[in-house]
């Protein structure tokens, strides 16, 4: 991963470029933002930046040995820390066994959720952590000198979904890590992260894509028309993980649309018998269907009230085209 891969945050790239190539790299980073903002990208393209052996001023080279192996996930100095689950086979389960699959996953995209990564691996109702043998893991790993590069780096996703016990194992190692050791920490919540493990780390906070940005991706990536990437840019508000999800999902976007209408109108003429065939209609989609289909349920309610209170004016009212019809 490049920075000139990420759609625009030019003022944190250039934070990031600066600390490499003026020497003052923090040995523990925490990159923090809202949802969609790109944060493991980031840290990711930091990471080859400072591996790069050929990098310039403004990027790592892409075509050096290091950042080839940057590219396929597979640099034997990059490490990965990431919640998985426990099943039958894995009672003790630790990133590693799920390496292969997490590799396949980032390498398609840096923009996921824990629930993507979740369904990738075929888990459904399963709670992702990062369980406390991890922390045996980490130290082990860390303990060995580096393989090609100056330096070590150790990704953490989620780290808010660390057991406490391994958090409180990490403290010391990040307070005093091997010499030429980083670690990345890439959070969406970092207040359910315990203190004693932020204290010891630089933030870094990175904010929303700007719409403009979210737009130009749809457009490179998807081939979407200039207007309707712009719309769904619009409709996501900064967030670009659920700006794809919105170009992904058309078909279902389209669906729970008239789901919602159909509802709304049969609420508004009291047709109870027509809701509870509607019920039932809604029962047999399944559950997950269910999940995705109250999620922009509550999404349109909330644009219909801003739009009841006049907020179009205000660029407030987050609506696609097809929804804005329905509503008006």
């Amino acid at each position: 991963m490049k920075f000139s891969q990420i759609p625009g945050h030019k003022t944190t790239i250039d934070i990031l470029r600066r600390s490499v190539l003026q020497g003052r790299v923090s040995h523990a980073q925490l990159f923090t933002g809202p949802e969609g903002c790109g944060s493991l990208a980031l840290a990711l393209a930091y990471a080859q930046y400072l591996s790069c052996e050929n990098r310039t001023e403004s990027d790592s080279c892409g075509i050096c040995r290091s950042c080839l192996k940057y590219e396929k996930l597979i640099h034997p100095d990059l490490h990965f820390v990431f919640p998985v689950i426990k099943d039958k086979k894995n009672n003790e389960p630790v990133s590693d066994t799920f390496i292969s699959q997490w590799r396949e996953f980032l390498g398609q995209s840096p923009y996921f959720t824990l629930n993507s990564w979740l369904e990738f691996i075929d888990v459904e109702n399963a709670q992702g952590l990062i369980f406390s043998q991890e922390a045996a893991e980490i130290i082990k790993k860390l303990s060995l000198k580096s393989f090609e590069s100056d330096f070590k780096v150790m990704i953490i996703w989620l780290p808010e979904k660390m057991h406490l016990a391994t958090a409180n194992k990490l403290l010391k190692l990040i307070e005093e890590p091997p010499e030429k050791t980083l670690f990345l920490l890439v959070s969406d919540e970092p207040d359910k992260v315990i203190p004693t493990l932020l204290s010891r780390c630089l933030y870094l906070k990175i904010p929303s894509f700007s719409r403009q940005d979210v737009a130009s991706y749809l457009i490179d990536h998807y081939n979407l028309p200039a207007d309707k990437a712009s719309g769904l840019a619009h409709v996501a508000r900064g967030n670009l993980i659920k700006a794809i999800e919105l170009c992904r999902s058309e078909e279902s976007t389209i669906l729970n649309l008239n789901y919602f209408r159909n509802l709304m109108r049969l609420a508004w003429k009291r047709d109870i018998v027509s809701v509870v065939s509607w019920t039932e209609e809604i029962s047999a989609i399944g559950r997950e269907a269910q999940k995705n289909f109250i999620s922009y349920s509550l999404r349109l309610l909330r644009e219909n009230l801003m739009m009841s209170l006049n907020q179009s004016k205000n660029n407030l009212v987050f609506l696609t085209g097809e929804e804005t019809e329905f509503s008006s």
